[in-house]
């Protein structure tokens, strides 16, 4: 069975993760083949496309495939790693992508989420991010996204409890688009992604490129660049990193010590 689901209806393309065995965890077969998706799409000149998972799911993606995570003494975030480059094909698909989400997200899934440009989710949704359960350094990338989706505030608190933000919540501090009844999920979103497509393609495609571009126009000095790397990888260098990962594989809760 396929991992991801393709379809094209009405000039939308649907994306649907379908690894069930293992929660839509984003391992580097899940990511390759929504790269080739999202690649099939962008040859066909689809102009917008809904990321899901089947009906009923209770977790959307349990996020980031631990197991490939680097044990030590490596950036578990480069700039090559798996989900780094779905992020960036995300970003840079030539139309909107939409994330239609039932069931919790988890770690580097929430990542992928926010990195859609429209979210719309069920009473189920929920969202949390994980890196301080595990001990990784988040990447600036990563944390610039939901800097750019939602409050300062909102964004640090996600990060240092790694807590699940409940739909109703993630509507109010705007990491929601819409909060949509389960029944009415898919067909609110379709019709959303009907309205964007009957729109100029062109001018849909260029307005996003440049809100791309904007949001990332935050220059860094060389020495501050240096410096958050040195910050990170104390952190992935850490014995508490290593105790992150192998607590999850061991599935106990970790005791980090600050070393």
């Amino acid at each position: 069975m396929a991992l991801v689901e393709l379809e094209v209806r009405d000039n939308v393309g649907i994306l649907i993760l379908n690894d069930h065995a293992k929660r839509n965890s984003l391992s580097e077969s899940l990511v390759d083949a929504l790269l080739a998706g999202l690649a099939q799409l962008n040859t066909q000149k689809i102009p917008v496309v809904i990321l899901r998972s089947p009906d009923g799911c209770k977790v959307w993606s349990a996020g980031h495939n631990i197991q490939e995570l680097p044990h030590t003494q490596r950036d578990p975030l480069g700039y090559e790693d798996p989900l780094e480059r779905l992020l960036r094909a995300v970003q840079e698909y030539p139309g909107p992508v939409i994330a239609m989400v039932q069931g919790s997200v988890w770690g580097g899934a929430c990542d992928l989420v926010m990195t859609c440009d429209l979210i719309i989710g069920d009473d189920s949704s929920a969202f949390a991010i994980t890196p301080s359960k595990l001990g990784i350094p988040y990447n600036i990338t990563g944390i610039l996204h939901f800097m750019n989706r939602m409050p300062l505030n909102i964004a640090k608190e996600m990060f240092f409890t790694a807590d699940l933000v409940p739909a109703e919540r993630a509507e109010r501090v705007g990491i929601l688009n819409h909060r949509v009844p389960a029944a009415e999920l898919f067909d609110f979103t379709f019709k959303l992604a009907k309205q964007i497509e009957s729109r100029s393609v062109l001018s849909v495609q260029v307005i996003k490129e440049q809100f791309r571009i904007l949001s990332g126009a935050h220059p860094l000095s060389p020495s501050v660049f240096e410096r958050i790397q040195g910050l990170r990888r104390k952190v992935y260098d850490s014995k508490d990193y290593q105790e992150g990962i192998q607590s999850f594989l061991e599935k106990r809760p970790p005791q980090f010590k600050g070393e």
